[in-house]
């Protein structure tokens, strides 16, 4: 993979940098081997001024963009051996101090153009050759001249094997990292598609529990309808009444009715707008709204069934769960409660209660009914997703599935038993909001 615009400019300037460096290191270089001999020798001069300025000047034309980073390695390597070679036949030849250096220029350009082999290929034939001019130049005889070309070609050997390792793992290194950027990118696509299947499937199971309620919808607002109806019909008589006088008590009684019966209508169309339609969810939510607004909802399916209960603590706090979804695990457990109730055999009126107490770091919810109870078999399953013993057409199997997931995403918990005296019974705990769970883990049980 080629690096973007900003990569290669950072490239270049690492580049940059290190060419530099080696030009500062090149001319402390200098400055000790004149203090160790005692005299700056124009060979001297020359060698190292010149390998030093080369240096600097690669690396202002790498840094500027002048030329390319891959070929910067085919400058310095040349420079490199004409430089050292000069050094070495201006300080002894092959019995110069500074002899074994050439052994080091292949290395050294390994290092620096990881990415190709060809520079340090040209600059182990460089060394072999500076080492033959140098032992011809000395006047050695062929066998140490052969003695050395074998030496410095292993050398060279080293240098291309280390080379072609090094970017062999390089390329391994870059490979794994793809692999790791696109996994990333998978997971990331999985989440997404996680979050919209779920979001999706809380959708499915409110739109279920609206239309579970829609059928009582229907009679709890006919019932407020029909008397509105009939005070209209009866101030409208009372209005064509000729000389009769009209009783300003039972207008103003006839007219409260009337207004009940609207407010009644508009609480229930508000709250199924408010429950069926999506809203953001907020940071904390209120118990005691959200139970007073599940009976609200809840009424509609329970109709002549029986009643709903409450029993809630005074000033209980604010809980994780946000408002909405704890409307709707709240509406779920009253609806399950109203289900069993009906189904029951023999049949019996629904005596459901629901019960909200304050404690040590949260709120603990329980909704009991007197209905048959849980089948131990069903027990341990309840909470599986698209399990169910409802016949068909009157569940999903979401609805319990997802009340637990709301619940465990804020570390609260939600469980179901069996009561002694029949029945069955939900237990919801929720961690008071910007409280810590492990205080509240012991009261959580």
């Amino acid at each position: 993979m080629m690096p973007d615009a900003s990569g290669m400019q950072a490239l270049r300037g690492v580049k940059r940098k290190n060419y530099f460096v080696c030009a500062a290191l090149l001319f402390g270089g200098f400055i000790a081997h004149g203090l160790s001999a005692g005299a700056f020798a124009p060979a001297l001069v020359l060698a190292y001024g010149g390998w030093s300025a080369s240096f600097l000047v690669i690396g202002v034309a790498v840094g500027a963009g002048w030329i390319a980073v891959k070929s910067a390695g085919m400058w310095s390597g040349p420079v490199s051996l004409v430089a050292a070679t000069v050094l070495i036949h201006h300080t002894g030849g092959p019995l110069s101090p500074c002899f074994p250096m050439l052994s080091a220029i292949p290395f050294a350009i390994a290092i620096y153009t990881p990415d190709t082999r060809v520079p340090t290929v040209v600059a182990c034939g460089g060394m072999l050759g500076a080492v033959m001019v140098l032992d011809v130049l000395a006047g050695l005889p062929p066998r140490e001249l052969l003695a050395h070309g074998a030496c410095f070609g292993l050398i060279g050997a080293i240098a291309i094997a280390g080379t072609r390792t090094y970017r062999s793992m390089r390329d391994a290194e870059k490979t794994a990292q793809q692999e790791r950027l696109v996994a990333l990118d998978q997971l990331s696509e999985s989440e997404r598609r996680r979050l919209k299947a779920e979001r999706e499937r809380a959708e499915v199971d409110r739109l279920v529990l609206v239309g579970q309620l829609a059928a009582g919808v229907a009679h709890e607002v006919n019932n407020p309808l029909a008397f509105v109806k009939s005070n209209l019909g009866f101030l409208e008589r009372e209005l064509r009444t000729e000389g009769g006088a009209l009783d300003v008590g039972e207008l103003r009684d006839v007219v409260a009715e009337t207004q009940d019966g609207v407010l009644r209508i508009q609480q229930i169309v508000m709250d199924l707008r408010r429950f069926s339609r999506e809203i953001d969810e907020g940071d904390a939510g209120q118990a005691e709204d959200a139970i007073h607004e599940a009976r609200r909802l809840a009424s509609v399916r329970l109709r002549g069934l029986g009643d709903v209960t409450l029993e809630i603590d005074a000033e209980l706090p604010p809980v994780r769960l946000g408002q909405r979804h704890l409307v709707q695990v709240l509406l779920n457990l009253l609806v399950n409660a109203a289900d069993a109730v009906e189904d029951a055999e023999p049949a019996r009126r629904a005596a459901i209660a629901v019960r909200a107490r304050k404690l040590e770091g949260g709120v603990r919810v329980e909704v009991e009914d007197n209905g048959p109870g849980i089948p131990q078999h069903v027990l341990a399953r309840l909470f599986e997703p698209f399990f169910t013993t409802k016949p068909p057409g009157k569940g999903t199997g979401l609805g319990l599935a997802l009340c637990r997931e709301y619940v465990s995403r804020v570390e609260g918990s939600l469980r179901a038993e069996n009561r002694s005296e029949g029945g069955a019974r939900f237990v919801m705990w929720l961690p008071a909001a910007g409280e810590p769970v492990s205080a509240s883990a012991s009261a959580a049980a």
